[in-house]
């Protein structure tokens, strides 16, 4: 980040990156507390990640209202726009992060398939990988750093395997168990939250990388899809 005359400037933009990092902090307990409300069958702890999820609304609108004012009054320039632009993607992408971790909380509330040992260990699992992947995506984005950046948008392939393999294994449980769908079913709609919170910390690695370089970068997926339009050309 640029050195810059008016320290409050300097002052504000410390404090968008401030309250950045506390809701990508919040997102990463919610993820825990889902996932750990899943195992246990704890319905009142999957309520306190619900109510916790207009907390996190709260903070992504206090770094909407502050980028605009930045914008407004600094008129940015160069690494400090991307900082400031690249802020509010952060706000919203961690924003639909906590989303996705409240419907987790909320099938998991009377669900009676507490799952199936694998599943459940299965859901445990993905769930500490794309802990992990935010927290590392956080640390990228604390540091400025490309590298650690580029680290996470790597990680993406894991969180697609372990997805797979536990899709493979909730299809053959519902095909085993025809009864049992509806629980299954949602067990399914769990593990594709999860899914797609790897992608959004993917997505914030990607804000990261281009706020750190100035450049945009493409997920391991993505250049993959280009590569095979490629060859069919």
């Amino acid at each position: 980040m640029q050195q810059h005359i008016v320290s409050a400037f300097t002052d504000e933009l410390d404090e968008l990156s401030a309250n950045l990092l506390r809701m990508g902090g919040m997102a990463e307990a919610m993820i825990r507390d889902a996932c750990k409300a899943v195992q246990t069958g704890d319905d009142e702890l999957a309520k306190l990640v619900i109510q916790r999820d207009g907390e996190l609304d709260k903070l992504e609108s206090e770094c909407e209202r502050e980028v605009v004012r930045i914008l407004a009054l600094r008129q940015p320039m160069a690494s400090d726009l991307r900082m400031v632009i690249g802020g509010i993607k952060l706000a919203g992408t961690i924003e639909r992060i906590g989303d996705l971790a409240k419907n987790i909380a909320r099938r998991s509330i009377n669900l009676q398939e507490t799952a199936h040992a694998k599943t459940t260990r299965g859901i445990l699992t993905m769930g500490k990988a794309v802990t992990r992947q935010l927290q590392m995506a956080l640390d990228a984005y604390a540091r400025k750093d490309p590298n650690a950046a580029m680290e996470v948008i790597n990680q993406d392939d894991d969180i697609d395997s372990h997805y797979n393999a536990l899709l493979r294994l909730m299809l053959s449980l519902i095909a085993e168990d025809p009864e049992r769908v509806d629980a299954r079913a949602s067990v399914l709609f769990m593990v594709k939250n999860l899914e797609r919170i790897g992608d959004h910390c993917a997505n914030i690695a990607k804000v990261v990388y281009y706020i750190s370089t100035g450049k945009q970068v493409l997920s391991n997926a993505e250049r993959k899809l280009l590569e095979a339009a490629s060859e069919g050309e």
